[in-house]
């Protein structure tokens, strides 16, 4: 049983609620603590995700993700370079391969100018294969400030930090119940109780059973939408440059299979997006009664369902057939076989749903008496991990005990 009392308590130990407890240990004078319901750290989004430094292309001007995304990109970029993590600036293409994706271009050139992207650059045909000679297109973007890293990396660096400022991290402490006292916030761990002063909800694919639990009603549901990724054998390899994007359908949240250095080797391609049966479900297998129980009582759920089935119906194809998935892969990159991809990891992305059905396009953080939870926190929130996290840091010193 731990008897301190802290200032602070964030529960979620991936890279936002670690970039957080890095914002609080640095501007409060109080004493910060960083519950993880599992045995590590980063253990779901933030370590399952293709490393991806956005640069806020796709973003609405004005809006949190954009905000954020811009602001944050910048100070992820000279975090790494302080603390000597490997990571780079390579820059991305984004290929339009049919005359009826180039409005949508023209529209995402227009969102990158107005969030402030300087490196933009519209490519004809034959300029994209001198960044990517091996992509067919028919017009194309460059977007040089896009990078890579690994945010696992950043995450472990983010606690060091918060260590060195007398912070706790525990791990192995999930909380499954939350008790408000005369003097503060009780939560009952596996670890034992925690007693705070202030709590900060990054729980993630937990978040909005936290936000109830804590006595808040967070307005949405989150669903789970696995990402399942190929990798390119290593004898192909060569034929992917940097990063390869297609135009992304502004209907969805997702933005289509691409083709993804990564900063430690190798080369990914995909993500797929299908509903996952489990909140932390990485496989074709993975089911939890109680989570697709509560998904199949939620009006949102259906809704969406009706509105998306025929795009879903599409994502499990792709997801049971490898042929759909090299399909898609092929649109970009004609020359590509089957046998040049292997089956590679997944992530799960904590989509959060309205009742009304409509998939939560930015961020969303809510405030309570002496809390803030974080609802919706999906990609770029690992590229503006640092942002927000100053950003719910400036919330805590106007607000909080």
């Amino acid at each position: 049983m731990d008897s301190k009392t802290y200032d602070i308590a964030i529960i979620g130990g991936g890279i936002v609620g670690c970039a957080t407890a890095m914002a609080l240990s640095k501007s409060i004078k109080g004493s910060v603590i960083v519950l993880e319901a599992e045995d590590k750290l980063a253990a779901h989004q933030t370590g399952n995700n293709s490393g991806v430094i956005h640069s806020g292309l796709y973003y609405k001007p004005g809006s949190l993700k954009a905000k954020n995304c811009v602001e944050g990109r910048e100070k992820l970029y000279r975090f790494c370079e302080e603390h000597g993590i490997a990571h780079e600036a390579c820059g991305k293409v984004v290929v339009a391969t049919d005359e009826s994706e180039i409005p949508r271009l023209d529209d995402l050139e227009k969102r990158g100018t107005a969030n402030g992207l300087k490196g933009l650059k519209r490519l004809t045909p034959e300029e994209i294969k001198e960044y990517e000679p091996n992509v067919q297109g028919i017009d194309g973007l460059l977007v040089k400030e896009t990078g890579i890293v690994d945010y696992v990396e950043v995450t472990t660096k983010l606690t060091e930090i918060v260590k060195q400022n007398d912070g706790d991290i525990k791990t192995s402490a999930k909380v499954f119940k939350c008790i408000r006292t005369a003097d503060g916030i009780t939560l009952e761990t596996t670890q034992g109780p925690i007693h705070c002063k202030n709590l900060v909800n990054c729980g993630g694919l937990q978040s909005d059973r936290i936000a109830r639990m804590c006595g808040v009603n967070p307005g949405l549901k989150i669903i789970p939408f696995r990402g399942e990724y190929y990798e390119l054998v290593e004898e192909k390899h060569s034929l992917v440059k940097n990063l390869i994007y297609p135009v992304p359908d502004p209907q969805f949240p997702f933005l289509g299979v691409h083709f993804t250095r990564m900063i430690h080797g190798g080369v990914e391609a995909g993500p797929n997006a299908v509903m996952a049966f489990k909140r932390e479900g990485y496989h074709k297998t993975s089911f939890s009664f109680k989570d697709m129980g509560e998904a199949l009582l939620y009006r949102g759920f259906w809704i969406m369902g009706m509105k998306y089935w025929k795009m879903g119906m599409g994502e499990y194809y792709r997801s049971f057939f490898k042929g759909a998935f090299v399909k898609a892969l092929q649109r970009l990159m004609p020359e590509l076989q089957a046998e040049d991809v292997h089956p590679g990891g997944a992530g799960v992305r904590a989509q959060a749903l309205e009742p009304n059905g409509f998939l939560v396009d930015d961020f969303r953080i809510v405030e309570a008496p002496n809390m803030v939870h974080v609802l919706n926190a999906p990609s770029p929130a690992a590229t503006a991990c640092i942002s927000i996290g100053e950003k719910i840091a400036e919330m805590a010193l106007k607000n909080f005990n």
